[in-house]
C-alpha cells in the first residue's frame, strides 16, 4: 500500500479545517440567536423591556458575527482550499495479499449473546479465528465464548477504549491473517456483512461500517432517532475536519475491517483511556495520520441483552456525542495528538 505518512506529512497550515470551524461558528451563532429569541418571551410576558430590551437586542444583533465568520470560513474551504486538498489523489485499488481474517469481539456481561455470535462468525469461510475480549465481565461471558470455540482474554481495566485496544493488540499477535474485523458480541452486527467489507477493503486501509441506510436497519433497536441523527451530525463534523479525505455518516459503529499494517501504525497513536467515544477517536486519529477510510453500509439488528454502552438512553448518548465533539475540537489526549 502507499505510505500514508506522505499524505499526513503536510503541515497543518497548508490544509486547515476551515469548514469544520466554520460549522462550529454557524452552530454557535445559531445558538446565540436562539437564546436571544427565547429571551424575548419573558421580556414581553412580564413587561421587562426596561431591563432586558438592550441585552436582547445586543444578543440578536451580534449573533450575526459568528454566523458571518462561519460562512466565510466554510466558503474559503469549499471553493478555494478543497481543490488543493484533493489534488493528486487517485482511486486506490490494492487487494490485500489474503482475505483471511481474525475476528475480535468486545464483550461486557454478554452471556446471552456471545455464544451465538462466536458461532456465527466462526462459520464464515474467511474467518480463521474469533477472539473475545471480556471487559472483566461478572457473568459467564468468558465461559460461554470459550465453549463456542473463541480465544478468550480478560481485560481487567474498565472502559470500552481499553477493551477495543486489547482486541486489536491480540489480533496483531497472529501472523497468518492480514485483516482484523472488529465487532461487538451482542448480535447487533452479523457475519453476513463480512463479504461487503471484503469488497471495499481494496480501496482503503480501514472499512468502517455505517448504520445510516434506512433499509438495512431494523427499527426496534437501541439506536433511537436522536442517536441516529446525532451520529450523522458528528460524522459530518469529522468529514468537515478532514475535508477531501472521505465521506462519513456514522462515528459510533463498532463494526469495521482493518488492514493489520494500518493497525500497527495506529496503535501507538491511540489512547485506550478514551472510553465510549473511542470509535470517533480511532477514525479521527487514522485520518489525521493519512490512513484511507471508506464507509460500508451494514445491517443493524436489536441487541440481545441489555445495552451498557452509549446507547442506554438519549441522555447518555448526548453525553457521549458531546465528548466526541470535544475530542474533535480539542484533541483526545497524549497519544491521539
Amino acid at each position: 500500500m502507499p505510505d500514508p505518512s506522505a499524505q499526513a506529512a503536510h503541515p497543518a497550515w497548508r490544509s486547515p479545517p476551515l469548514l469544520f470551524y466554520g460549522i462550529l461558528c454557524l452552530v454557535a451563532g445559531g445558538a446565540v440567536y436562539l437564546s436571544g429569541v427565547l429571551l424575548a418571551v419573558p421580556r414581553h410576558l412580564f413587561g421587562l423591556d426596561r431591563y432586558l430590551l438592550q441585552l436582547n437586542e445586543f444578543i440578536v444583533w451580534y449573533s450575526g458575527i459568528p454566523v458571518l465568520l462561519g460562512c466565510v470560513l466554510a466558503g474559503a474551504d469549499l471553493f478555494i482550499l478543497l481543490p488543493h486538498k484533493r489534488s493528486g489523489r487517485t482511486v486506490q485499488v490494492e487487494p490485500p495479499p489474503s482475505t483471511d481474517l481474525t475476528v475480535v469481539l468486545t464483550a461486557y456481561n454478554d452471556e446471552e449473546s456471545i455464544g451465538p455470535s462466536v458461532l456465527e462468525f466462526r462459520a464464515h469461510p474467511r474467518v480463521k479465528r474469533v477472539i473475545v475480549v471480556s471487559n472483566h465481565s461478572s457473568d459467564r461471558t468468558a465461559e460461554r465464548a470459550a465453549e463456542c470455540g473463541a480465544v478468550v482474554h480478560d481485560e481487567a481495566s474498565p472502559g470500552y477504549g481499553r477493551c477495543v485496544y486489547r482486541c486489536l493488540r491480540e489480533s496483531l499477535a497472529y501472523d497468518d491473517t492480514e485483516l482484523t474485523l472488529l465487532c461487538e458480541g451482542d448480535q447487533t452486527f452479523r457475519a453476513q456483512d463480512i463479504d461487503k467489507f471484503l469488497a471495499y477493503i481494496p480501496h482503503a486501509s480501514i472499512v468502517n461500517g455505517t448504520r445510516i441506510v434506512e433499509q438495512l436497519r431494523e427499527y426496534q433497536t437501541q439506536l433511537s432517532t436522536f442517536m441516529y441523527y446525532g451520529n450523522f451530525f458528528v460524522g459530518k463534523l469529522l468529514e468537515a475536519k478532514h475535508l477531501g479525505k472521505g465521506t462519513f455518516t456514522d462515528v459510533g459503529t463498532t463494526y469495521k475491517l482493518c488492514r493489520n499494517e494500518a493497525l500497527r501504525r495506529l496503535l501507538p497513536r491511540l489512547d485506550p483511556s478514551v472510553n465510549l467515544e473511542f470509535n470517533a477517536h480511532f477514525l479521527d486519529t487514522a485520518l489525521k495520520h493519512g490512513e484511507a477510510i471508506v464507509e460500508c453500509p451494514i445491517t443493524f439488528y436489536p441487541r440481545v441483552g441489555r445495552s451498557k454502552g452509549g446507547n442506554v438512553d438519549d441522555w447518555r448518548a448526548l453525553s457521549v456525542g458531546l465528548r466526541m465533539i470535544s475530542g474533535l475540537i480539542f484533541g483526545w489526549g497524549r497519544r491521539g495528538t
